[in-house]
């Protein structure tokens, strides 16, 4: 049964609206109001998604965003952490790769 694009939009648009409402008057950071509104919205992106691509073969160029993977992207995109000093900064060029004495002229 494929799925109809156009009502899994409207249902879409309204979690978005619902998602709105309950940021606008969230009462703290763990607010079950906007937590739930999240996942509706998340729930409502994946099911129009899902009848796009049944449809028309299509998708949207969005993910969902699951802040539970952070670490081990963060782990992927150092490539310096293996260096002896602090593996968050990158100074430039390494002690032994740069020699003063053929830089100065």
């Amino acid at each position: 049964m494929t799925a109809d694009p156009r009502g899994a939009l409207a249902n879409l648009v309204s979690a978005f609206e619902r998602h709105l409402e309950a940021s606008s008057s969230k009462r703290g950071e763990e607010d079950p109001t906007v937590i739930a509104a999240y996942d509706d919205l998340a729930d409502a992106f994946a099911t129009y998604d899902e009848a796009l691509l049944q449809a028309y073969g299509e998708m949207t160029p969005l993910d969902i965003y699951d802040g539970e993977d952070d670490e081990d992207e963060d782990e992927e995109l150092d490539d310096h952490s293996d260096e002896d000093r602090d593996p968050g900064v990158y100074s430039g060029l390494d002690d032994a790769d740069y020699d003063e004495d053929e830089t100065e002229h």
